[in-house]
C-alpha cells in the first residue's frame, strides 16, 4: 500500500475529487488552516470525501486559505471491513473518545441501540458523524463509516442479516480465551460486535441474544471494563481473529 503522509493536513471535504478542479472551503476549515495552522495560499493539504481516493490539493485564497486546488491522487480509495460497532449509547465525552476509537480500530459502521439499562437518553448522531470524520482525518482513513440513528435492542436483532456473525460481549462466555472463542466462526457475510450498557443486559435480552444464529460470546479478560475501554478491547480482538489485522491471506 503507498506509505502515509503524516506530516500534511488532511481534509474531509464534501465534493468529487479530480486534478485541475478547485474546491471552496467552510468557514471552520479556511480558520483551521489560516489561523491555527498557519498557512498560506501555495502551501499543500491532503484532501478526501470517503469516495474518491485521497488527493494533494493546493490552498488559495487572499487573507487566509478558502479554496484547495486538486492537483493529483495520492491513495486510491479503498473499502472498511465488513464490522459494525453495535453499543449501548454513552455520555458525551465518553461517547466522543468511543466513536473516534472505534473508527481507528477499523469499524465501517456505527449503530447505537438502546437497552434495559442504557444510561445515556438521548444521542447526538450529528456529533458523532462529526468525531467520525475527524478522527479519518487524523489517522489517514479513506472511507468513512455510516453512522446510524438508535433504536431498540430487539428491534436491531429482528431486523439485522441473520447471516452475520454477532460478537456478544458476555461476561459470563463460557471460553475465557477470547481467541479460541472464534474456532469455527463464519464472517463471510459480516460481523456485528455487540457491547452493552455498563449496567449490563438484561435476562430477557440476554437471552434473546444467545437465540441468535452465528453467534460468538466473548470474554474481555477478568478485570471489569468500562463500556468505552471494552470497545477497544472487543474490536481489537476481532481485528486481530477474523478482520485485516491477520495475514494477507487471510484478510
Amino acid at each position: 500500500m503507498p506509505k502515509l503522509d503524516f506530516r500534511s493536513p488532511r481534509l474531509f471535504v464534501d465534493a468529487p475529487l479530480t486534478g485541475g478542479t478547485g474546491i471552496a472551503l467552510n468557514r471552520d476549515q479556511s480558520n483551521y488552516l489560516g489561523n491555527v495552522l498557519r498557512l498560506n495560499a501555495g502551501d499543500t493539504v491532503l484532501v478526501f470525501n470517503g469516495r474518491d481516493g485521497e488527493w494533494q490539493a493546493t490552498l488559495a485564497g487572499r487573507k487566509r486559505p478558502d479554496r484547495a486546488e486538486i492537483v493529483s491522487q495520492t491513495r486510491p480509495q479503498d473499502s472498511l471491513p465488513d464490522l459494525h460497532y453495535v453499543f449501548a449509547p454513552l455520555k458525551h465525552a465518553r461517547l466522543d473518545y468511543m466513536t473516534q476509537k472505534a473508527i481507528e480500530m477499523g469499524a465501517a459502521a456505527l449503530r447505537p441501540v438502546t437497552t434495559r439499562h442504557t444510561q445515556a437518553s438521548r444521542i447526538n448522531v450529528e456529533r458523532m458523524r462529526a468525531n467520525v470524520i475527524e478522527a479519518a482525518e487524523q489517522c489517514g482513513i479513506l472511507s468513512l463509516a455510516e453512522v446510524h440513528e438508535p433504536e431498540p435492542l430487539e428491534r436491531w436483532l429482528g431486523s439485522r442479516n441473520g447471516q452475520r456473525l454477532l460478537v456478544f460481549c458476555d461476561e459470563d462466555a463460557p471460553i475465557s480465551d477470547p481467541m479460541a472463542a472464534f474456532a469455527g466462526a463464519d464472517s463471510t457475510h459480516g460481523t456485528d460486535v455487540l457491547i452493552g450498557p455498563e449496567g449490563g443486559f438484561a435476562e430477557e435480552e440476554r437471552a434473546l441474544l444467545l437465540k441468535q444464529p452465528h453467534v460468538v460470546r466473548l470474554a474481555l479478560g477478568p478485570r471489569i471494563l468500562r463500556a468505552d475501554t471494552a470497545a477497544v478491547a472487543a474490536l481489537a480482538v476481532v481485528q486481530t481473529a477474523l478482520g485485516d489485522w491477520g495475514s494477507p491471506n487471510t484478510r
